[in-house]
């Protein structure tokens, strides 16, 4: 048994060699969406595949890594060799999102645990340049799928070699490689220390204590169920997603069942997206503080039958299912509890050609709650990247930007009020295909406790309204404007509740 101080010390190293892992990918990064936005995820698991520590990275990233992480594990397994994939039906999210498992061996003998790292590449091929299409129908219109296979230099240059800028794509995949080798680094210096058995029985208590914490706030919370619903904006019609959220002693059982079927669009998600969002909502309502493992996910179950926009049948497309549904689903659990909405989108944006590719992700609004505004300007939920700094922008891309300020007053009205999106205006110095997926342009981020909705967002190409979901062509001198929507405020502002 390990006493309370030698938890702490064994729960600090691991958080810390995570810390350290997403560093090494971020500074050894080239492309901007990494090294800039840092659009990156990196976590140790151990020998049975168990998440035993993350860094703070992107949510949507984390929750559903351990299904990478298991969509491997059955391999034979030796050291020195590491595993990609990118394929959302068989550990991913959606195509940009590569990842690379590689296994930590004790002496060169012992399997002891796994090192993970997931990165958002510029761009995985696809006919439209960043790899997200708007109007995609199928994961083959999406980009270069990758199911699980080793990862050496054959693999390498061939993966990379159906993708716009090879080597950047193989820079980036090195750089990963790097994370991983230093997390494997960090995990062998703490057996070396403890002892494989030792720390084993380390991690175990590790996943133990914060399992016990989680089950600790949902005790606090009222037994009973809880509902909520709300809305998928696609091109042609709402998609409705019900969630009823049942709070049965210490487990929370999130149910939803009652939501849309299968899209034919890219809204759709696999089921790990769905558990990610899921997790990262309860994180919310119950102590952010408990370290991100396993062990705290375990009182909570999530059901999402086969076959709905929440589960999708493999084969989907699911470019915007990964950053927008998963984002929904969040707000659902949150709702459902009694929370203020957030901006709800990531307002993805893609520009490029053959030569380059740009990906961003604009913040907005975040909703209030009982005693504080919301803050305005940053990334809602399920995204937790920075932005592109203006300088970097406008030196790596033929791309000016004319505007970037806040969205003044979008955000929900009430005793507490909600945050302000952002107003982000680009011109085109060449021309250049744009891709655009967002939420919220049609319904508004809701408020909570009586009060006011944020505002929508809207997007404009040379003050022209485009849909929230489209796909074109940018000449040179032509103005993007993304204005990002506002978060729901908080209690009846007349009334001072």
């Amino acid at each position: 048994m390990l006493d309370a101080i030698e938890l702490q010390v064994v729960t600090g190293a691991l958080r810390a060699a995570c810390q350290e892992m997403g560093v090494v990918l971020i500074r050894s990064a080239h492309s901007s969406n990494i090294k800039e936005r840092q659009d990156a995820s990196t976590g140790l698991f151990d020998a049975d595949g168990q998440m035993v520590m993350q860094a703070e990275h992107i949510p949507v990233h984390l929750g559903a890594m351990p299904a990478a992480v298991a969509a491997v594990i059955a391999e034979r397994h030796s050291p020195g060799v590491s595993w990609i994939l990118n394929d959302p039906f068989a550990g991913g999210t959606h195509l940009p999102d590569i990842t690379v498992v590689t296994p930590i061996f004790l002496h060169g003998s012992e399997l002891i645990g796994f090192a993970a790292s997931r990165a958002h590449h510029a761009d995985v091929g696809a006919r439209v340049p960043g790899s997200m299409p708007a109007d995609s129908t199928s994961l083959q219109d999406e980009g270069v799928v990758i199911s699980p296979r080793p990862l050496d230099e054959a693999s390498m240059g061939e993966i990379t070699a159906r993708m716009r800028r090879p080597e950047e794509r193989r820079a980036d995949l090195l750089a990963q490689l790097a994370a991983n080798r230093t997390g494997a680094i960090r995990l062998t210096e703490l057996a070396e220390r403890l002892s494989a058995d030792r720390l084993r029985e380390a991690t175990d208590a590790v996943l133990d204590y914060c399992e016990r914490r989680t089950r600790a706030c949902i005790a606090a919370m009222p037994d009973g169920t809880v509902a909520a619903q709300d809305v998928l904006e696609a091109a042609d019609r709402d998609l409705l997603l019900r969630l009823a959220a049942t709070v049965d002693g210490d487990s929370l059982m999130l149910d939803f069942s009652a939501s849309a079927p299968q899209h034919e669009g890219n809204l759709n998600c696999p089921l790990a997206v769905t558990r990610s969002a899921c997790l990262f909502a309860v994180r919310v309502l119950t102590d952010p503080d408990i370290p991100p493992t396993a062990g705290a996910y375990r009182p909570v179950s999530v059901t999402a039958p086969l076959g709905t926009v929440l589960n999708a049948h493999s084969g989907a497309a699911v470019a915007a299912g990964n950053v927008e549904t998963s984002s929904r689903v969040a707000d659902l659990v949150l709702s459902a509890f009694g929370r203020a909405q957030g901006q709800g989108t990531m307002n993805n944006l893609t520009l490029g050609d053959e030569r380059f590719s740009y990906y961003e992700t604009l913040g907005g609004g975040q909703g209030a709650c009982e005693g504080a505004d919301g803050p305005s300007a940053v990334h809602v939920a399920m995204s937790n990247t920075l932005n592109t700094p203006i300088e970097a922008l406008e030196r790596e891309f033929p791309l000016r930007v004319v505007e970037y300020a806040l969205r003044r007053g979008s955000g929900g009205r009430g005793r507490w009020h909600g945050g302000d999106g952002i107003v982000r205006e680009v011109q085109a110095l060449t021309e250049m295909t744009y891709s655009l997926i967002a939420e919220r342009r049609r319904d508004r981020p809701r408020g909570a406790g009586g009060g006011g909705d944020g505002a929508a967002g809207r997007d404009l190409l040379d003050g022209r309204p485009l849909a929230g979901k489209s796909t074109g062509v940018m000449h040179e001198g032509q103005r993007l404007r993304i204005e990002t929507p506002g978060g729901g405020g908080f209690g009846d502002e007349q009334r001072g509740e």
